[in-house]
């Protein structure tokens, strides 16, 4: 059908021959086809530059993983190391196995005190891992240990904490020279 019809490009008001003519002449073909290729092309920059973002993202979230897992292990041998005279605190026995540190309050539900002295003692294997932290003796020793209020404080309300990887690596450098001190008073 043909009729009146604005050119896509120049805007000038045309006769269109052809149903699906968009524009008035050759000129303004050419500029619509060099238009629809930049829109094609700045689509597709757009969608790398987001792939690019993505994968940014992924290998920075690797990194902070690695540097949680580095300053976790660290944490972890302070406590062993800080807690070695000590038996476990939730069976009050001495194990020749292996040791753990036990958080009292897990890290899933508890992120900010992951790294808090009060929060994680030596535990025995089987406690931690078999009777899933063995809870109700361990709450008891831990009061006797640090007493109502430092455990009121454990048990009250926190923030999620989102440890950077900057505060992750200082929590490594941190615990490593207090293993050394403790590891030089023996």
């Amino acid at each position: 059908m043909k009729g009146h019809k604005k050119c896509k490009v120049c805007k000038v008001e045309f006769i269109q021959a052809k149903p699906l003519q968009a524009v008035c002449g050759f000129g303004c073909a050419i500029e619509l086809n060099l238009i629809n290729r930049q829109k094609k092309e700045n689509k597709e920059k757009k969608e790398k530059n987001a792939e690019i973002r993505k994968a940014r993202a992924a290998i920075k979230d690797k990194d902070r993983r690695a540097w949680l897992k580095e300053a976790q292990v660290a944490f972890n041998k302070w406590i062993r190391v800080r807690d070695r005279e000590l038996p476990c605190i939730s069976c009050n026995r001495f194990h020749g196995g292996q040791n753990h540190a036990g958080h009292y309050l897990p890290t899933s539900t508890r992120s900010s005190l992951r790294f808090h002295p009060d929060n994680v003692h030596l535990q025995c294997q089987p406690c931690n891992c078999h009777l899933h932290g063995n809870i109700v003796p361990y709450r008891q020793e831990l009061l006797r240990r640090i007493g109502a209020e430092r455990l009121e404080f454990l048990e009250g309300v926190h923030q999620s904490k989102y440890w950077s990887i900057q505060e992750l690596k200082e929590i490594k450098i941190k615990y490593t020279q207090l293993i050394k001190g403790l590891d030089d008073e023996r």
